[in-house]
């Protein structure tokens, strides 16, 4: 049986994402925070694993990926979903705002890659990040957001490069805005929210068809997935006419706080 670790899979996206592949039987390994949430996402199944880590503590972090590592015979596929969203202008942002930010969406996922990276060598496995539309375009009030998942798209891409001789795929999935907490922002200073709150979104889609896209992309192969109509199209409008793009964010963006 073949497994999947998740970061960030108790909830939302990342529960769609291992209720997807427990269908496909495969075992779900999932890391997030403890609590509730965490505890709950033991009900999805037997061939589920929970291990409650914080990941900005790298050192947490490289115990929890060892405990996975012996537990399991293979580490076939890491999903990194966990992430914090940010909401606001950054003329209004602390700089500690910024630094969390980053220490959950990017260093959060490069401290369990480098746990990993072995043991998805071993296996010919995968890396599956899960960036954002923000990821690879500009977004309005979303800066420290924004520059978290450019970052991470940058660290996986060349990850990529690096992992290939080891017979390793990468993969990045560009979801828009899935709703998966709308009416639960967790609001917490400077604007930072749970991912899937926010107010001035666009074109919502749910966390289970978003899941659906994403595992379907992999399957194929594809190194990038845009996830959802409004993500394809900002894909193709960012790359063939950015100042169209930014016009057109902008404009829906102002609309949709109103």
């Amino acid at each position: 049986m073949k497994t999947a670790v998740i970061t960030g899979g108790a909830g939302g996206l990342g529960r769609a994402l291992a209720t997807r592949l427990l269908g496909d039987v495969w075992h779900v390994a999932i890391l997030d925070l403890p609590g509730g949430e965490l505890n709950a996402a033991g009900e999805l199944g037997v061939e589920v694993s929970l291990y409650p880590c914080d990941l900005t503590d790298e050192h947490a972090v490289r115990k929890t990926c060892a405990k996975i590592v012996t537990a399991r015979p293979s580490i076939d596929l890491v999903i990194y979903n966990a992430g914090i969203t940010q909401i606001g202008l950054f003329a209004e942002m602390e700089m500690e705002t910024h630094r969390k930010v980053f220490a959950v969406n990017y260093f959060g996922a490069v401290h369990v890659a480098a746990g990993l990276l072995s043991a998805v060598r071993d296996c010919r496995g995968a890396h599956l990040a899960v960036s954002s539309v923000a990821g690879f375009a500009p977004l309005h009030r979303r800066s420290a957001y924004s520059a978290s998942k450019h970052a991470l798209e940058g660290f996986f891409r060349t990850l990529a490069s690096e992992e290939r001789s080891h017979g390793v795929a990468v993969h990045i999935a560009a979801p828009s805005f899935v709703a998966t907490n709308l009416g639960n922002p967790d609001q917490r200073p400077g604007g930072i929210a749970r991912p899937g709150s926010a107010a001035d979104g666009i074109d919502y889609m749910d966390a289970d068809e978003a899941a659906r896209i994403i595992l379907a992309g992999v399957r194929r192969g594809r190194t990038m997935i845009p996830v959802g109509r409004v993500a394809l199209l900002a894909w193709w409008v960012n790359r063939l006419a950015p100042g169209l793009y930014v016009r057109l964010m902008e404009s829906r963006m102002a609309d949709n706080a109103d």
